[in-house]
């Protein structure tokens, strides 16, 4: 005997979700599958304008006239006549020599030379009779030709005497010692009483101090390129070389600019630099002699430069590339030639023009060709 038994509730609605199931799997294996959607970037579109790219070099400060005070006669220092530091005028006394010395000098050279000129006139009369008696054959020759032997004597005696007067006079004149120009003053290295040796004993530094040169020193490749963009070397043509701008040590801006004022013949051989130096116009003393400063020059100017931010330049083995979306909405590499950096953006020389949109952030979720 045969039993057949029907299907209960739970069973078909067992089969029932597994005939679903089935279906379902096979809608799902037919399907394709979705594109993912375009990454999300930021993008600017690219303006010219104007840039002024600087350079800045290190750069220290040196006084023009820096005169080391030293005596041309030997003798004791009397007094000093200014306060170490003070500013001095052309003519001022500094130095004080004992004078005595060479008062006696001058007293005795006076001496010798009136008694020379009284020899001198002795010796004019003498020849004068003698001169009257050889033409009456009252004297010999020879004792005419010694008087006029003793007036010539007589007359280059007077003349050494005299110089010999004006080098003591000169000897008194130094025992005073002046300002050569005006200037500040470094701290006396003698005091009242020190034997002061001509020529050797160093007594003080006079230091000018208005202008004031600024020496800095350029690399080869800044000198070519400061040469293309005045089209003549530096130093030909100095009035028409840009103004130069100092930065103090604290960060502040000097308020006057310098002008171009030397520029070396050779390059160091052992730095391969170039020694520059401005002249600074320096009224109120702010600059001291062997002050460090940084010199600021303009090294490029464009009055329709294109700039990108930094972020947006993709570099490469020497290569810089930017991301511009292009017709269709596609983004394409775009190689650009940018030499100057301006903050935080580059100032690009070739490869992109007004209108163009660059992207500037997400540039490595990009392929080229991508949406």
């Amino acid at each position: 005997m045969t039993n057949t038994y029907g299907l209960g509730p739970v069973a078909r609605w067992a089969f029932a979700l597994g005939v679903c199931s089935l279906a379902l799997g096979g809608c799902k294996g037919n399907a394709q599958p979705q594109a993912p959607p375009p990454p999300e970037v930021s993008v600017i579109e690219v303006k010219p304008g104007a840039v002024t790219v600087y350079d800045e070099y290190v750069a220290q400060t040196q006084a023009p006239d820096t005169i080391e005070i030293r005596s041309q006669v030997t003798g004791l220092l009397e007094r000093q006549a200014f306060a170490d530091g003070a500013r001095v005028k052309k003519g001022d006394v500094l130095y004080v020599i004992d004078q005595r010395p060479f008062q006696a000098q001058l007293a005795q050279a006076k001496a010798s030379l009136a008694q020379a000129e009284a020899n001198l006139v002795n010796a004019k009369q003498n020849l004068a009779r003698n001169s009257r008696l050889i033409a009456q054959k009252a004297v010999s020759q020879q004792d005419y030709d010694t008087a006029v032997a003793q007036e010539r004597s007589s007359a280059a005696l007077v003349e050494a005497q005299k110089a010999l007067l004006r080098n003591v006079e000169l000897n008194l004149e130094f025992a005073t010692l002046r300002a050569s120009r005006d200037g500040f003053m470094s701290s006396s290295q003698v005091k009242p009483g020190s034997l002061i040796t001509a020529q050797q004993s160093l007594l003080t530094t006079l230091y000018s101090s208005d202008p004031m040169w600024v020496n800095f020193s350029i690399s080869e490749d800044k000198l070519l390129e400061l040469q293309k963009t005045l089209k003549h070397p530096p130093g030909d043509r100095p009035d028409t070389a840009p103004p130069f701008h100092i930065r103090l040590a604290d960060g502040t801006d000097y308020a006057l600019t310098g002008k171009l004022n030397f520029v070396d013949a050779t390059l160091d051989p052992k730095s391969g630099t170039l020694q520059v130096r401005i002249s600074v116009p320096n009224p109120d003393r702010i600059l001291r002699p062997g002050l460090f400063v940084r010199v600021i020059v303009a090294a490029f100017e464009n009055p329709s430069a294109i700039r990108v931010p930094q972020q947006a330049v993709q570099e490469l083995q020497g290569l810089k590339s930017v991301y511009v979306v292009a017709a269709g909405d596609k983004a394409e590499t775009r190689q650009i030639v940018a030499n100057y950096r301006l903050g935080n953006d580059w100032v690009v020389d070739s490869g992109l023009a007004a209108g163009d949109r660059v992207v500037t952030e997400g540039v490595g979720k990009l392929r080229p060709g991508a949406p």
